[in-house]
């Protein structure tokens, strides 16, 4: 336990907070089996059971350790997200199932999902998250080709998705991804601070996301976040599950060439010359799928 950080247990799993809170209202909706309190959103997760069914819970509104904003700030954006969940539904989205005030906070409940994150920031440095034989980034990439496009397919549907019901992804990256390895399911289990488009980005270069998937109009006060940032992101992706992430050099690529070339367009620094939607990208992307399936058949 690190200085500072005071340690609790709720139904004999422990966990770490900033200081110490009460959760003995979370009994209302079943028993804690796992808790989540690594996250730099703010959040607290608990597994939760009901006799045979599992729940996934999110919470603002304790002081988590690896969070920097104030408390106030995490609750509002969860309460945001709430809209999020309900016009994005997806088949790769978790299942939002009801959302709750309660004295110290709000709250999410979710359809519990089996996965492991694609950025296990807590249990690998940044150097073992590439290399490490247990790392689920790692392993994805140990995935036979086939089982990784159809995982990056439902990513790809999933933004087809946002840009037609008007929102633009924002801080969406591998820890934002589960994965299943048992049974090869992926989903997409955080999207909270997505927004509606045409947006503004209004405070520059601290912008929220992770610098390996943001476009450079996300670092940049005054610029607009619109489809092509969406096209930017979805480029990103890529890079990350079959290339060398932000080494973009074909000698990192792990696929054909012609997704290759898809995926460089989408992630060019100048915005004018990438794909001007989400859907055109996909089009380009799934055209060059099934030429490589056609090939290798």
């Amino acid at each position: 336990m690190t200085k500072g950080q005071v340690e609790l247990s709720i139904d004999n799993v422990k966990f770490h907070l900033l200081q110490y809170d009460d959760f003995q209202w979370i009994h209302k909706y079943g028993q804690v089996f796992c808790v989540f309190d690594q996250q730099e959103s703010g959040n607290l997760s608990f597994g939760i059971r009901q006799g045979q069914k599992k729940l996934f819970l999110k919470f603002a509104g304790a002081k988590t350790v690896r969070y920097e904003g104030s408390v106030s700030d995490a609750i509002e954006s969860l309460e945001q997200s709430v809209v999020l969940y309900q016009d994005l539904a997806h088949p790769s989205l978790i299942k939002l199932l009801d959302s709750f005030t309660c004295a110290s906070g709000f709250g999410l409940l979710f359809e519990w999902v089996e996965g492991e994150s694609l950025h296990p920031h807590w249990l690998f440095s940044k150097v073992n998250k590439y290399s490490h034989s247990q790392s689920s980034y790692y392993r994805f990439r140990q995935l036979p080709m086939l089982k990784k496009l159809q995982a990056i397919e439902q990513i790809f549907d999933f933004h087809v998705l946002v840009e037609d019901k008007g929102y633009v992804s924002v801080d969406f990256y591998d820890g934002s991804i589960l994965y299943d390895f048992t049974r090869d399911i992926l989903k997409i289990c955080d999207i909270d601070f997505f927004r509606k488009r045409p947006l503004v980005n209004e405070i520059g270069d601290p912008f929220w996301g992770s610098h390996r998937f943001k476009s450079p109009e996300e670092s940049l006060k005054g610029a607009i976040l619109d489809e092509r940032t969406l096209v930017f992101n979805m480029g990103a992706f890529a890079f990350c599950l079959l290339g060398g992430e932000l080494d973009r050099g074909i000698e990192h690529w792990m696929g054909d060439e012609s997704l290759y070339k898809v995926a460089l367009r989408a992630v060019n620094p100048d915005r004018h010359t990438r794909y001007p939607s989400a859907k055109a990208f996909k089009m380009a992307w799934d055209k060059a799928v099934n030429e490589l399936k056609v090939l290798h058949n």
